[in-house]
């Protein structure tokens, strides 16, 4: 059982904890301040079981070269792969990059992939393996360069009343993890390749009841080593003396594991909603699974999660441990006060689990209230700086507000966080409430930059100035976000950044980026055909790079990327067939191996003219769809074109294949129809010509654009169709221009062409702009002063053609000689061309002039009047 063990930090930082012979560490009281930035009283409970004095040593894991033992890749999690000889960012894009294997899982892996080269499986002999986790509580170790499954290993078993907990049985508090319904595996596991031993915990239900376990396998095997699994359980008093049982019904076990100078470190926290779970690090001998220290996040009060969107548990090279906490209630933060909440926070534990620093924002009970915890990220180690501070790390959060702290001093809980060295927002003016989630994943380091992947933003890269700061960030390109980003390299030359964009929600993308200037070099989504579509993923899947390939298990495969087979189109590149219709030759490929040179004999190639939808007019078929390539690595195919015309990319897939090898044209077939595309019910002024053409299309029997086609035009009442005869184009258009008559006119146009049925457009050919005024009626009268004159007067507006205009605006003017009109200007003519007003006549007598100005003619129809 562990007990409980309260300490200071000024006791810890002074040297004077002491330790029994047993490693066991005795207690202390509390401290007043002996510094004035550490000017609180603060009493900090550690919650452990009597430990073995362990190495200061950094525990890097030694492994062959080319191995993956961990999350992120190594214990600082810095995300980075610098022995990657094979993939650079020249040969990282879409030509001869992508997909290269799929094969199932089943259920999501929110797991990273773990990698281990040369691993002798027995019966099976020495293979390059990836162990994946998913959360069905399945393990999987497959083949790296083939795919092929090596072994499996399951931990439920119905028969024996052991079951996956899940949301239907009422055996996972909510939804587990962002609204998935079972929980098995979440997190990442870790390999000691000392040993060839995999360690990882899986939730099951045993007749009713939820566990947590343990589990150390063999990793040829998959079998359980002697004494595993190692059912979990903590227990916790306070200082207070509240006593907390470890609950595996409200716990999961989101972080990768920490494995450390033969220590394991295991992170948990709330599966989904906050309920009854607790924060907690756990510790476990490596050799024996006896649970050897246990720390609680918040003994009195609960909550405070470690789960970092499944990163792992950091360590530097002293050997101290590192972490990110989540919310507690809005008030729960008591550090300050000799509590032990250190909610919002990141934490530093001795191997032992001792606290010795922390660093909590100042904003924590806002942080607290809206859920905008720190432990979205993870802790990232920055390896040792020239400047004042030389250990540093870099944390994060849900607001996207980054923190670098000196691990030496990681200035605990201070207004403005004065203890932080520096803190800025990822995204300006972003992450200022509940609603901006900027950040679910760890940053990545490499080469002196620090790389972060925010939600709805593009991949940044800060550099790490000499001041041990870090600078303005690189532009990039695109607008991406989501999941840890990483880097592969080859030391410092040759650096690709990797990120996956996207969620099970809405689809995936594996991007790569040249490192240094953070420029798009690949996507999945440039691949033809949907080539290298990436399965949906977990909300927290992270890619692993190794070995010229990258791994990404998914919510139902685990997926390869790498250099595509290098094949040679043999025969049968660029014929064309009638739609409908087979290639005279078969299209033969020879197959071979880019990572070996080697050809690839009995590989099963699959061929694909990009058809999504069996029966469209898209797909075409092959005889045989797949074939497996002979001893020289050759295989063919007879294609059958699809019913519809056009050019289409055949494509190889199958066992890392991926490549465009070449091009099939299916040419439309004899015409059967001629239909009238466009230029119908147009208007246009008489003795014009229409503004647009008109266009004829030629159709075969399914639907395509015949070239080719002799089309005859004719039209009615005068008009003129220029050319009368035309040649249907690529396109299966002919097309003509339609002269319009003087005069006004409804025009029918027929298009024909031999031994197919005519079509008729309908045009119509109208008055013109106006060209002329003329006086009809009202000139020439004479009237007692004062009176209106009896006939309106009325005039014609007429185009060029003499063609009635309708619509035209008529001015009418006495030039001031002080008579009136019946109708206001101006007055607008009607159908018939016409516009009519009256006249009174002036009060005094005299001869009166009156001019109708129409709107576009030059010279006015002039009216005389007398007034007598």
């Amino acid at each position: 059982m562990p007990h409980s063990f309260s300490h200071d930090l000024a006791t810890i930082r002074s040297g004077t904890i002491s330790r029994s012979v047993d490693g066991s560490i005795s207690k202390s009281t509390c401290w007043s301040p002996l510094t004035a930035k550490l000017a609180r009283n603060l009493c900090l409970t550690l919650l452990v079981v009597s430990i073995a004095l362990l190495s200061s040593s950094f525990a890097q894991l030694t492994c062959p070269p080319n191995c993956f033992t961990t999350s992120r890749g190594d214990n600082a999690r810095d995300g980075a792969n610098t022995n990657e000889t094979i993939l650079t960012p020249a040969n990282v894009n879409v030509n001869v990059f992508g997909r290269i294997f799929s094969v199932p899982i089943d259920y999501y892996a929110q797991a990273q992939p773990l990698y281990m080269p040369n691993i002798s499986i027995p019966g099976q002999g020495t293979h390059n393996v990836v162990y994946v986790v998913t959360q069905m509580d399945s393990v999987y170790a497959f083949d790296a360069d083939s795919g092929a499954q090596l072994w499996w290993v399951n931990f439920t078993d119905p028969a024996q009343g052991i079951t996956l907990a899940s949301k239907a049985t009422g055996t996972l508090p909510c939804t587990a993890d962002q609204g998935f319904v079972e929980e098995g595996i979440p997190g990442t596991p870790v390999i000691d390749p000392t040993t060839n031993t995999i360690y990882l915990v899986a939730k099951t239900v045993v007749n009713g009841t939820v566990l947590l376990n343990l589990h150390a396998l063999n990793i040829t095997t998959g079998s359980d080593l002697p004494g595993s699994p190692v059912l979990i359980q903590a227990t916790s008093t306070s200082k207070k003396g509240h006593i907390t049982v470890f609950d595996a019904h409200y716990e999961k076990q989101r972080p990768g594991l920490l494995l450390l100078n033969g220590v394991l470190y295991i992170g948990f926290g709330s599966n989904g909603c906050n309920g009854k779970d607790q924060g907690w690090l756990l510790a476990y001998d490596e050799a024996t699974l006896a649970q050897v220290g246990a720390f609680n996040t918040s003994p009195d009060y609960g909550l405070v999660s470690i789960w970092q969107s499944g990163n792992g548990i950091a360590a530097d090279e002293a050997g101290n441990i590192f972490f990110e906490t989540a919310e507690s209630a809005a008030d729960k933060f008591d550090v300050p006060e000799g509590g032990q909440t250190y909610c919002n926070s990141v934490v530093k534990l001795s191997p032992s689990l001792e606290v010795l620093d922390y660093f909590t924002p100042y904003d924590v009970a806002f942080l607290n209230k809206d859920d905008l915890d720190l432990s979205s990220s993870g802790v990232l180690i920055l390896p040792d700086q020239g400047g004042p501070t030389p250990h540093e790390l870099v944390a994060a959060g849900k607001q996207g507000f980054v923190y670098l702290l000196n691990r030496d001093d990681m200035g605990m809980y201070a207004a403005g966080d004065s203890g932080a060295l520096q803190e800025f927002p990822l995204i300006p003016g972003e992450g200022v409430g509940a609603d901006d989630v900027v950040l679910y994943g760890a940053p990545a380091y490499w080469n002196n930059t620090v790389y972060f992947d925010t939600n709805g933003a593009t991949p940044t890269a800060y550099p790490v100035l000499g001041s041990g700061l870090l600078g303005n960030p690189l532009p990039s390109p695109g607008d991406f976000g989501g999941h840890s980003p990483s880097v592969s390299s080859n030391g410092n030359n040759n650096g690709v950044l990797w990120v996956i964009t996207g969620t099970r929600k809405s689809g995936a993308q594996l991007i790569a980026f040249t490192a240094d200037t953070v420029q798009t070099l690949y996507n999945t989504k440039q691949a033809p055909n949907g080539r290298d579509t990436l399965a949906i993923t977990g909300d927290y899947a992270t890619q692993t790079v190794i070995n010229g390939k990258v791994y990404i298990a998914t919510a139902t495969s685990l997926e390869a990327y790498g250099l595509l087979q290098v094949a040679t189109l043999t025969g049968g590149n660029g014929q064309t067939a009638t739609v409908g219709m087979a290639l005279a030759k078969p299209i033969q490929v020879q197959a071979s191996n880019p990572y070996t040179g080697q050809v690839d004999a009995g590989a099963t190639v699959t061929f694909s003219d990009g058809c999504t939808k069996a029966g469209s007019k898209t797909c075409g078929s092959f005889n045989p769809p797949s074939a497996v390539t002979n001893s020289s690595g050759n295989a063919s195919t007879i294609y059958t074109v699809p019913e519809q015309a056009g050019t289409y990319t055949i494509t190889i897939s199958g066992s890392g294949f991926g490549n465009t090898f070449g091009t099939a044209t299916a040419a439309a077939g004899a015409a059967v129809k001629l239909y009238p595309y466009k230029g119908g019910d147009q208007s246009g002024a008489a003795g014009s010509t229409l503004a647009n053409p008109i266009l004829t299309e030629a159709f075969d029997t399914y639907g395509n654009a015949v070239p080719g086609v002799t089309v005859n035009f004719a039209a009615t009442k005068g008009a003129v169709p220029n050319p009368s005869t035309a040649v249907t184009g690529s396109n299966g258009l002919a097309s003509t221009v339609l002269q319009l008559p003087d005069g006004v006119a409804k025009i029918i146009v027929t298009a024909s062409s031999a031994g197919l049925k005519n079509i008729k457009y309908t045009e119509y050919s109208v008055a013109g702009p106006a060209a002329n005024i003329a006086i009809t009626s009202g000139n020439n009268q004479s009237g007692p002063a004062g009176s209106q004159l009896p006939q309106a007067l009325t005039v014609l507006v007429t185009d060029q053609y003499g063609n009635p205009v309708s619509g035209n605006s008529v001015n009418f003017s006495d030039g001031g000689a002080g008579g009136t009109f019946s109708n206001p200007n101006p007055v607008v003519t009607g159908a018939n061309g016409m516009a009519s007003v009256f006249y009174t006549l002036p009060g005094s007598a005299g001869t009166v002039t009156i001019d109708a100005t129409a709107t576009g003619v030059a010279n006015p129809a002039v009216f005389t009047e007398t007034a007598q």
